[in-house]
Protein backbone atom coordinates (compact mmCIF):
# COMPACT_ATOMS: atom_id res chain seq x y z
CA UNK A 1 0.00 0.00 0.00
CA UNK A 2 2.87 2.51 1.14
CA UNK A 3 4.38 1.50 -2.12
CA UNK A 4 1.24 2.31 -4.14
CA UNK A 5 0.70 5.97 -2.55
CA UNK A 6 4.31 6.71 -3.26
CA UNK A 7 3.97 5.72 -7.26
CA UNK A 8 0.86 7.79 -7.34
CA UNK A 9 2.12 10.42 -5.46
CA UNK A 10 5.34 10.68 -7.73
CA UNK A 11 3.01 10.39 -11.10
CA UNK A 12 0.77 12.92 -9.78
CA UNK A 13 4.22 15.29 -9.52
CA UNK A 14 5.41 14.41 -13.00
CA UNK A 15 1.90 15.06 -14.37
CA UNK A 16 2.17 18.75 -12.55
CA UNK A 17 5.51 19.36 -14.01
CA UNK A 18 5.47 18.40 -17.61
CA UNK A 19 3.13 22.07 -18.11
CA UNK A 20 6.56 23.92 -16.70
CA UNK A 21 9.19 22.03 -18.40
CA UNK A 22 6.79 23.14 -21.36
CA UNK A 23 7.02 26.44 -20.62
CA UNK A 24 10.06 26.72 -20.04
CA UNK A 25 11.23 25.26 -23.12
CA UNK A 26 8.85 27.78 -25.19
CA UNK A 27 10.74 30.83 -22.93
CA UNK A 28 14.08 29.55 -24.26
CA UNK A 29 12.69 29.91 -27.87
CA UNK A 30 11.63 33.50 -27.50
CA UNK A 31 15.24 34.34 -26.14
CA UNK A 32 17.05 33.56 -30.07
CA UNK A 33 20.41 35.15 -29.62
CA UNK A 34 20.61 38.73 -31.50
CA UNK A 35 23.21 39.72 -33.37
CA UNK A 36 22.63 43.66 -33.35
CA UNK A 37 25.46 46.33 -34.49
CA UNK A 38 26.30 46.64 -30.34
CA UNK A 39 26.25 42.69 -30.48
CA UNK A 40 29.50 42.39 -32.61
CA UNK A 41 31.17 44.99 -31.49
CA UNK A 42 31.20 43.81 -28.28
CA UNK A 43 31.96 40.26 -29.34
CA UNK A 44 35.06 41.54 -31.24
CA UNK A 45 38.37 42.48 -29.19
CA UNK A 46 39.91 44.47 -32.24
CA UNK A 47 36.53 46.63 -31.32
CA UNK A 48 36.84 47.32 -27.70
CA UNK A 49 38.02 50.81 -28.04
CA UNK A 50 34.49 51.04 -30.01
CA UNK A 51 32.85 49.14 -27.49
CA UNK A 52 34.08 51.84 -24.74
CA UNK A 53 33.00 54.69 -26.97
CA UNK A 54 29.86 53.70 -27.59
CA UNK A 55 29.30 52.92 -23.80
CA UNK A 56 30.72 56.24 -23.23
CA UNK A 57 28.47 57.75 -25.42
CA UNK A 58 24.95 55.99 -24.01
CA UNK A 59 24.60 54.67 -27.74
CA UNK A 60 24.31 51.28 -26.54
CA UNK A 61 20.90 50.75 -26.53
CA UNK A 62 20.27 52.82 -29.92
CA UNK A 63 22.87 50.40 -32.06
CA UNK A 64 20.58 47.55 -30.32
CA UNK A 65 17.94 48.89 -31.76
CA UNK A 66 15.76 48.18 -34.77
CA UNK A 67 18.07 50.40 -37.48
CA UNK A 68 18.84 50.38 -39.73
CA UNK A 69 22.14 51.76 -39.49
CA UNK A 70 25.30 51.63 -41.48
CA UNK A 71 28.35 51.89 -39.18
CA UNK A 72 31.72 52.66 -40.71
CA UNK A 73 33.49 51.21 -37.13
CA UNK A 74 37.24 51.96 -36.86
CA UNK A 75 39.16 49.54 -34.95
CA UNK A 76 41.54 49.22 -32.18
CA UNK A 77 44.32 50.40 -34.38
CA UNK A 78 42.55 53.27 -36.13
CA UNK A 79 41.93 54.93 -32.43
CA UNK A 80 45.26 54.07 -31.18
CA UNK A 81 46.86 56.37 -34.37
CA UNK A 82 44.74 58.86 -33.42
CA UNK A 83 45.97 58.71 -29.89
CA UNK A 84 42.20 58.06 -28.49
CA UNK A 85 42.63 55.72 -25.39
CA UNK A 86 39.72 54.66 -23.29
CA UNK A 87 41.37 57.08 -20.69
CA UNK A 88 41.12 59.90 -23.17
CA UNK A 89 37.57 58.46 -23.68
CA UNK A 90 36.70 58.91 -20.49
CA UNK A 91 37.64 62.89 -20.77
CA UNK A 92 35.40 63.95 -22.77
CA UNK A 93 31.58 64.32 -22.05
CA UNK A 94 29.23 61.87 -23.01
CA UNK A 95 28.07 64.48 -25.71
CA UNK A 96 31.30 64.97 -27.20
CA UNK A 97 32.29 60.95 -28.13
CA UNK A 98 28.59 60.36 -29.37
CA UNK A 99 29.49 63.26 -31.52
CA UNK A 100 32.23 61.56 -33.35
CA UNK A 101 30.75 58.11 -32.97
CA UNK A 102 27.42 59.79 -34.69
CA UNK A 103 29.51 61.05 -37.67
CA UNK A 104 30.49 57.43 -38.42
CA UNK A 105 26.84 56.25 -38.64
CA UNK A 106 24.53 56.35 -41.57
CA UNK A 107 20.36 56.19 -40.66
CA UNK A 108 20.39 53.40 -43.24
CA UNK A 109 22.10 50.35 -44.01
CA UNK A 110 24.27 50.99 -47.11
CA UNK A 111 26.11 48.07 -47.71
CA UNK A 112 29.26 48.30 -50.43
CA UNK A 113 28.14 47.59 -53.66
CA UNK A 114 24.95 50.09 -52.66
CA UNK A 115 28.04 53.00 -51.73
CA UNK A 116 27.84 55.83 -54.49
CA UNK A 117 30.20 55.42 -56.96
CA UNK A 118 31.15 59.45 -56.59
CA UNK A 119 34.32 60.43 -56.40
CA UNK A 120 33.32 61.91 -53.15
CA UNK A 121 29.88 61.78 -52.67
CA UNK A 122 28.53 63.51 -50.31
CA UNK A 123 25.95 61.53 -47.36
CA UNK A 124 24.94 62.82 -44.43
CA UNK A 125 25.66 61.19 -41.46
CA UNK A 126 23.19 60.74 -38.11
CA UNK A 127 25.03 63.49 -36.85
CA UNK A 128 23.86 65.85 -39.11
CA UNK A 129 27.35 66.64 -40.91
CA UNK A 130 28.54 64.92 -44.26
CA UNK A 131 30.77 62.00 -44.78
CA UNK A 132 32.45 61.42 -48.55
CA UNK A 133 31.89 58.47 -50.24
CA UNK A 134 33.62 57.02 -53.04
CA UNK A 135 33.49 53.51 -54.68
CA UNK A 136 35.83 51.76 -57.54
CA UNK A 137 37.78 49.24 -58.34
CA UNK A 138 39.84 49.56 -55.28
CA UNK A 139 37.24 49.74 -52.91
CA UNK A 140 34.95 51.54 -50.56
CA UNK A 141 36.58 54.89 -49.37
CA UNK A 142 34.65 57.43 -46.74
CA UNK A 143 36.40 60.99 -46.47
CA UNK A 144 39.78 59.78 -48.46
CA UNK A 145 39.57 56.26 -45.92
CA UNK A 146 39.91 52.93 -47.04
CA UNK A 147 36.65 50.68 -45.69
CA UNK A 148 39.36 47.39 -44.87
CA UNK A 149 36.10 44.79 -44.46
CA UNK A 150 33.37 45.64 -45.92
CA UNK A 151 29.73 44.17 -45.34
CA UNK A 152 29.64 42.67 -41.24
CA UNK A 153 26.19 42.10 -41.41
CA UNK A 154 23.72 42.50 -38.45
CA UNK A 155 20.23 42.44 -37.57
CA UNK A 156 19.72 45.72 -37.63
CA UNK A 157 22.19 47.21 -40.39
CA UNK A 158 25.83 47.00 -41.59
CA UNK A 159 29.21 47.60 -40.20
CA UNK A 160 32.07 48.42 -42.16
CA UNK A 161 35.25 48.02 -40.50
CA UNK A 162 37.80 51.39 -41.23
CA UNK A 163 41.51 51.69 -40.37
CA UNK A 164 41.51 55.14 -39.25
CA UNK A 165 39.07 57.22 -37.40
CA UNK A 166 36.68 59.93 -38.98
CA UNK A 167 36.51 63.91 -37.43
CA UNK A 168 33.95 65.32 -37.93
CA UNK A 169 34.92 69.07 -39.14
CA UNK A 170 35.22 71.74 -36.76
CA UNK A 171 34.61 75.10 -39.39
CA UNK A 172 35.93 75.70 -42.59
CA UNK A 173 39.36 75.53 -44.09
CA UNK A 174 40.18 79.22 -42.19
CA UNK A 175 38.88 78.19 -39.15
CA UNK A 176 40.25 74.54 -39.03
CA UNK A 177 43.87 76.13 -39.55
CA UNK A 178 43.00 78.35 -36.48
CA UNK A 179 42.29 75.69 -34.66
CA UNK A 180 44.80 73.24 -36.06
CA UNK A 181 47.51 75.79 -34.64
CA UNK A 182 49.14 76.70 -37.43
CA UNK A 183 49.72 79.78 -37.00
CA UNK A 184 52.35 80.90 -39.51
CA UNK A 185 49.75 80.08 -42.41
CA UNK A 186 46.76 82.51 -41.00
CA UNK A 187 49.17 85.00 -40.51
CA UNK A 188 50.27 84.36 -44.17
CA UNK A 189 46.52 84.76 -45.12
CA UNK A 190 45.69 87.54 -42.82
CA UNK A 191 48.47 90.00 -44.69
CA UNK A 192 48.00 88.28 -47.88
CA UNK A 193 44.17 89.87 -47.58
CA UNK A 194 44.24 92.75 -45.90
CA UNK A 195 47.89 94.49 -46.72
CA UNK A 196 48.29 96.71 -49.54
CA UNK A 197 48.63 95.20 -53.15
CA UNK A 198 47.10 91.99 -51.42
CA UNK A 199 44.00 90.07 -52.16
CA UNK A 200 41.15 91.00 -49.83
CA UNK A 201 39.25 88.14 -51.27
CA UNK A 202 41.86 85.71 -50.21
CA UNK A 203 40.32 84.42 -47.15
CA UNK A 204 36.44 84.88 -47.92
CA UNK A 205 37.50 82.30 -51.01
CA UNK A 206 39.80 79.99 -48.15
CA UNK A 207 36.31 80.22 -46.26
CA UNK A 208 33.78 79.54 -48.42
CA UNK A 209 34.33 77.48 -51.65
CA UNK A 210 35.26 73.99 -52.19
CA UNK A 211 39.02 73.67 -51.94
CA UNK A 212 41.73 71.43 -51.48
CA UNK A 213 44.46 72.87 -49.32
CA UNK A 214 48.13 71.60 -48.75
CA UNK A 215 48.69 73.74 -45.88
CA UNK A 216 52.62 74.17 -44.57
CA UNK A 217 53.45 73.64 -40.93
CA UNK A 218 54.96 76.19 -38.71
CA UNK A 219 58.36 74.58 -39.22
CA UNK A 220 57.98 74.83 -42.73
CA UNK A 221 57.15 78.57 -42.75
CA UNK A 222 60.59 78.91 -40.54
CA UNK A 223 62.36 76.78 -42.81
CA UNK A 224 61.46 79.32 -45.78
CA UNK A 225 62.12 82.11 -44.06
CA UNK A 226 65.54 80.64 -42.94
CA UNK A 227 66.23 79.77 -46.49
CA UNK A 228 65.20 83.41 -47.63
CA UNK A 229 67.59 85.17 -44.72
CA UNK A 230 64.80 86.20 -43.07
CA UNK A 231 62.68 86.89 -39.75
CA UNK A 232 59.17 87.64 -40.22
CA UNK A 233 56.23 86.76 -42.73
CA UNK A 234 55.42 90.34 -42.70
CA UNK A 235 59.35 91.09 -44.33
CA UNK A 236 57.99 88.60 -47.61
CA UNK A 237 56.97 91.08 -50.60
CA UNK A 238 53.42 90.74 -50.65
CA UNK A 239 53.41 89.67 -54.51
CA UNK A 240 55.64 86.44 -53.56
CA UNK A 241 53.35 85.69 -50.67
CA UNK A 242 50.27 85.80 -52.37
CA UNK A 243 52.06 83.72 -55.45
CA UNK A 244 52.95 81.21 -52.76
CA UNK A 245 49.94 80.97 -50.94
CA UNK A 246 47.68 80.78 -53.95
CA UNK A 247 50.12 77.98 -54.91
CA UNK A 248 48.89 75.30 -52.24
CA UNK A 249 45.04 74.85 -53.33
CA UNK A 250 43.00 73.08 -55.75
CA UNK A 251 39.88 73.15 -56.67
CA UNK A 252 37.56 70.80 -55.50
CA UNK A 253 38.02 68.26 -53.00
CA UNK A 254 40.57 65.66 -53.08
CA UNK A 255 41.09 63.18 -50.47
CA UNK A 256 44.32 61.45 -50.13
CA UNK A 257 42.73 58.70 -52.42
CA UNK A 258 42.10 60.91 -55.44
CA UNK A 259 46.12 61.41 -55.49
CA UNK A 260 47.69 60.18 -58.13
CA UNK A 261 51.62 59.81 -59.07
CA UNK A 262 52.22 62.63 -61.13
CA UNK A 263 51.44 66.09 -61.98
CA UNK A 264 48.94 68.09 -59.96
CA UNK A 265 47.10 71.19 -61.37
CA UNK A 266 46.90 73.69 -58.63
CA UNK A 267 43.64 76.26 -58.83
CA UNK A 268 45.53 79.49 -59.54
CA UNK A 269 47.78 77.97 -62.57
CA UNK A 270 51.17 75.83 -62.26
CA UNK A 271 51.54 72.54 -61.38
CA UNK A 272 53.04 70.81 -58.82
CA UNK A 273 54.53 66.76 -58.90
CA UNK A 274 52.72 64.23 -56.28
CA UNK A 275 54.74 60.92 -55.82
CA UNK A 276 52.97 58.31 -53.59
CA UNK A 277 55.96 55.29 -54.16
CA UNK A 278 57.87 55.94 -51.50
CA UNK A 279 55.60 57.55 -48.90
CA UNK A 280 53.17 60.28 -49.87
CA UNK A 281 55.15 63.45 -51.09
CA UNK A 282 54.35 66.97 -52.68
CA UNK A 283 57.05 69.05 -54.94
CA UNK A 284 56.50 72.87 -56.55
CA UNK A 285 58.58 73.42 -59.79
CA UNK A 286 60.73 75.84 -57.37
CA UNK A 287 61.31 73.48 -54.65
CA UNK A 288 64.24 71.76 -57.03
CA UNK A 289 65.06 68.06 -55.69
CA UNK A 290 63.35 68.87 -52.87
CA UNK A 291 59.89 67.48 -52.04
CA UNK A 292 57.38 67.84 -49.14
CA UNK A 293 56.02 65.20 -47.16
CA UNK A 294 52.52 65.01 -46.53
CA UNK A 295 52.59 64.24 -42.99
CA UNK A 296 49.02 64.24 -42.39
CA UNK A 297 45.85 63.91 -44.80
CA UNK A 298 42.51 63.94 -44.90
CA UNK A 299 41.27 66.92 -42.39
CA UNK A 300 38.03 67.41 -43.26
CA UNK A 301 36.09 71.26 -43.33
CA UNK A 302 33.06 72.31 -44.10
CA UNK A 303 34.12 73.50 -47.42
CA UNK A 304 37.18 71.43 -48.24
CA UNK A 305 40.02 69.33 -47.29
CA UNK A 306 43.65 69.88 -45.70
CA UNK A 307 46.61 67.56 -46.07
CA UNK A 308 49.49 68.82 -43.96
CA UNK A 309 52.87 69.46 -45.51
CA UNK A 310 56.45 69.66 -43.98
CA UNK A 311 57.83 72.18 -46.86
CA UNK A 312 56.20 75.68 -48.15
CA UNK A 313 55.81 75.02 -52.35
CA UNK A 314 56.95 77.59 -54.46
CA UNK A 315 56.00 78.36 -57.65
Amino acid sequence: MKLKNLISRTSLFLLLSAPVVLISCDKDDDDATTNTITDIVVANGDFSTLEAAVVRANLQTTLSGSGPFTVFAPDNAAFSAAGITTSVLNSLSPAQVQSILLYHTLGSRVNAANVPAGPNAKVTTASGDSVFVTRDSRGVFVNGVQVTTADISADNGVIHRVGRVLNPPVGNIVETAVASGLDSLVKAVTRATTAAGGDPTLAGTLSSATLTVFAPTNAAFTQLLGALSLTDINQIPIGTLLAVLRYHVVGGRAFSSDLTNGSLTMLAGGTTTVSLTAGATIRGNGNGGNASNITATNIVCRNGVVHLIDRVLLP
